[in-house]
């Protein structure tokens, strides 16, 4: 008899992920005559490629080493089982409150593979592939053939689960005039990339670079571009080595990421989900005319943001609020929005106690500066505000909200793709930067290093060169020869560099008005064009439309990540113990097995 195989494209912590979750449920679920587990990736297992060890040591993790697992806990709703594991600050033995490097968290992930693959049942044999994956084919009722790059035969696979991690992708209209712009008149245009990826060589010493985007990718950038460089923080002040670019950074926000924030909690947790649970994902699910995010579903998250808040305030500092939380919730529950307004303006009677989700999306609206050196002044007043904020337990309520965002994002993953704004919104309040880089940002406006541009970027190519404005000093405007777009790629298929996705959309995979591959929300099934799943064909990750935030997963939080996971392992073992399909040819010769 054929021995059963499963074809894993991605070999990262989504692939690693689904691999323990298949090491966890197979003992109940399947019987079979050992399995063939083919992991293909050109980057190394676990880590895969961007949290390969490989990497600049400069790069940290982004969250603390205490808020990262690759292991369920009995918060995670799932069937399988638990299979619990450290942290990466028990394994690594750190602080659990340090922001690990990256080359750190590799090495955890490479662990977690090789763990995994230790914990396999007899029978069960990994064969690692170190290339890409170019295209997917085969009968829907029969085996697939899996194409390697660089190889004339197909791995053939009972099924296939693509668990791609973020990918390239082309540049859009406006990136590709840019970049043709550049090209004319002998510019620089860094479209948008994995910064650790990217070729920085061309930012020359002392010159002025426009930097479109404040997020993660920027803080990155600014870490190579200044430490990378040969510069160095002596406590709050930056010492140049006289080879960094002056960085002149804006975006639509105008602002950084809101930092991590910096004390634990004490005391009892707001009881999530209140007003955005799983009854009322159902009911939006079940709407047979569909539903509109802004209209149907941010007023949820706005109520369930709120009463996390407010849960918070009244039981940890009650000074500063009136009235009983009994009486407040029991209001609070039946208001529509207009009424919360005024039932919070008279029981908390601080303006900075109130939760004001508009001001912390877009904190520069309306705000204007009368010169860039007065802008320069502004933003640091912002930043270090912020700073000491989130590091002060008087303003726990903030942690409040961002257990609240996490809940909130665990019920979202099941409406698919819900657009970009969510995303955009979760991570500025809830995936900010370390509060050591802000500091370090400080430092450099003041060295000189990086100019803020504030709110409303605008570039435009013109007179031979590119140029900068924004809403925050009007009138006001930057030339320069270099343009840095530091954000992501956007993860579509259409445009997607993966030749895989692509070929995979244009044979009649389905996708998402905002270019996300579609899948069954129950057990990451590919979905064709008349959402009809494939019995063969899985999808996890951020190229879906049942993608989690970018984090890894925090202890104790329910794991989107790992719900999914499981339960596309539970499927994926109950379909390969009795394989429908014909007789397959014998497999190719392998390049590497590991047990």
């Amino acid at each position: 008899m054929t021995r059963p195989a499963l074809v894993i494209v991605g070999a990262g912590p989504r692939g690693t992920g689904l691999l323990e979750r298949i090491a966890a449920n197979a003992p109940e679920l399947y019987d079979g005559p050992g399995l063939d587990i083919h992991l293909v990736d050109p980057h190394p297992p676990g880590a895969g490629r961007v949290w390969r060890e490989e990497q600049s040591p400069l790069l940290w993790m982004n969250s603390h080493a205490e808020d990262v697992t690759m292991f369920t806990d009995e918060t995670v709703e799932m069937a399988g089982p638990v299979r619990p594991g450290p942290t990466l600050h028990e394994w690594a033995g750190l602080d659990g409150r340090v922001f690990a490097g990256r080359r750190v968290q590799g090495a955890y992930l490479r662990w977690v593979y090789e763990r995994t693959v230790a914990a396999l049942p007899p029978g069960f044999v990994v064969h690692r592939h170190a290339r890409r994956a170019v295209r997917v084919d085969g009968p829907r009722e029969g085996r697939q053939r899996v194409w390697l790059e660089g190889r004339t035969r197909p791995l053939l696979a009972d099924l296939v689960v693509l668990t791609l991690g973020h990918l390239d992708a082309r540049p859009d209209a406006e990136q590709r005039e840019l970049s043709r712009y550049a090209r004319d008149h002998g510019l620089v245009h860094l479209p948008p990339h994995f910064t650790a990826d990217s070729d920085l060589s061309a930012l020359r010493p002392g010159e002025p670079v426009l930097v479109r985007g404040f997020g993660l990718a920027f803080v990155d950038l600014v870490v190579l571009l200044t430490e990378g460089r040969g510069g160095r923080h002596d406590g709050d002040v930056y010492v140049p080595s006289g080879r960094e670019p002056v960085l002149h950074v804006g975006s639509r926000r105008g602002v950084p990421y809101h930092a991590k924030i910096g004390y634990d909690w004490t005391g009892a947790r707001p009881p999530l989900p209140r007003f955005l649970g799983p009854a009322e994902v159902d009911a939006l699910l079940a709407r047979p005319d569909g539903f509109d995010f802004r209209r149907d579903v941010w007023p949820l998250v706005e109520k369930e943001l709120g009463f996390a808040h407010y849960h918070r305030l009244f039981s940890a500092h009650p000074e500063r609020v009136r009235g009983t939380w009994a009486d407040f919730e029991a209001r609070y529950a039946e208001a529509d929005r207009a009424a919360r307004a005024g039932l919070v303006a008279a029981a908390v009677p601080g303006p900075a106690d109130r939760l004001d989700l508009a001001a912390l999306d877009r904190p520069l609206d309306g705000v204007r500066y009368r010169s860039a050196d007065a802008l320069q002044e502004g933003l640091r007043r912002y930043v270090e505000d912020d700073l000491g904020r989130r590091r002060d337990p008087e303003h726990s309520p903030d942690l409040a909200v961002f257990l609240a965002l996490l809940s909130v994002y665990g019920q979202l993953v099941r409406l698919g793709d819900i657009g970009g704004w969510w995303h955009g919104f979760f991570s500025h309040l809830a995936s900010g930067p370390p509060a050591p880089r802000l500091r370090q940002l400080l430092a450099l406006n003041r060295a000189g290093v990086v100019r803020f541009l504030g709110a409303g970027m605008e570039v435009s190519a013109e007179d031979g060169v590119f140029r900068a404005s924004g809403a925050s000093v009007p009138g006001a405007a930057v030339r320069a020869r270099a343009l840095v777009e530091a954000r992501l790629p956007q993860p579509t298929v259409e445009r997607t560099r993966d030749p895989l996705l692509r070929a995979l959309h244009a044979g009649g995979a389905a996708a998402t008005p905002d270019g996300l591959l579609a899948v069954d929300r129950s057990d990451g099934r590919v979905l064709d064009r008349s959402g009809r799943p494939h019995p063969r064909r899985f999808a996890l990750g951020p190229h879906t439309d049942a993608r989690g935030s970018g984090a890894f997963t925090r202890p104790r939080t329910g794991g989107a990540a790992f719900r999914q996971n499981d339960a596309t392992a539970r499927a994926a073992l109950a379909f390969l113990r009795t394989p429908a399909g014909p007789a397959a040819d014998a497999h190719p010769l392998f390049e590497e097995s590991t047990r």
